[in-house]
């Protein structure tokens, strides 16, 4: 579980987050949507410890983020996996060596236990073995993702973040990696934040749900929800998607 209180961020005289307060719980997809400039990535790297915050608190579990020395901070950080928006892999680095990157970084794993925690993980993603030797230009966006995710489990984490995963993706691919990272979420129990505007991950993995506005929480619920709430704002964002408008209509 992450857990933020009353969490405020400001950039010179520019307040960016105001009085933030969440709870992100293990085993679902916590999603945080938001307009562009909205704040949801401040958010996201303040949680992370990228960004020191002005005011308020950040638990992981039972230990402050805020009040950590660095050391200690440098030692949970092995218990975070990231994702980053354009997979962020190592292009002279073929798949199973990306994996294997984190193990050679932070554990004193043998060689052979190294190679079965890569297999492991690539096995999870759907990554066949013909695929370990080759680099990322040798294969799709979609499988490019899926090797990002196998990379950002690979040190067994508790904690999830997954910035825009399906950036870049047709609507297809993108359902796929929604679902995968849903499943490994529930498989390990891990407590999963990811930073989206695509409101197809909303609707397909929403369980929890943070709309941010101009800074400040304005909603939070469920997929089930969010088509049927009378939040102004949240409506003016989903809303301005024909498509979803249009399935608004036809539910009224």
């Amino acid at each position: 579980m992450i857990e933020v209180k009353n969490i405020y961020k400001s950039f010179e005289e520019t307040t960016v987050l105001t009085d933030v307060s969440t709870r992100f719980e293990p085993g679902i997809t916590n999603l945080i949507i938001g307009r562009s400039g909205s704040g949801k990535t401040v958010l996201l790297k303040s949680i992370l410890g990228l960004y020191e915050i002005d005011q308020g608190e950040i638990w992981y579990d039972d230990r402050n983020l805020v009040e950590m020395p660095e050391k200690e901070r440098k030692l949970m950080r092995r218990e975070v996996g990231m994702v980053f928006q354009g997979g962020a892999l190592f292009d002279s680095l073929s798949v199973a060596a990306n994996v294997k990157f984190p193990l050679d970084m932070f554990t004193a794993m043998t060689s052979k236990e190294k190679q079965k925690r890569v297999e492991f993980c690539l096995d999870h993603v759907n990554i066949e073995t013909q695929a370990f030797q080759l680099f990322p230009s040798e294969i799709s966006g979609g499988m490019q993702k899926r090797v990002a995710i196998a990379r950002a489990i690979a040190l067994n984490p508790k904690y999830l973040f997954c910035d825009e995963p399906n950036s870049g993706l047709d609507p297809e691919t993108a359902t796929v990696i929604d679902k995968l990272i849903q499943s490994l979420t529930k498989e390990f129990n891990m407590t999963t934040i990811i930073n989206t505007h695509d409101m197809n991950s909303v609707i397909e993995i929403g369980e929890s749900v943070l709309f941010i506005s101009k800074g400040e929480v304005c909603w939070q619920g469920t997929n089930k929800d969010i088509l049927h709430t009378k939040n102004e704002k949240l409506n003016d964002f989903i809303f301005a998607n024909k498509l979803y408008a249009q399935m608004r209509k036809e539910q009224s």
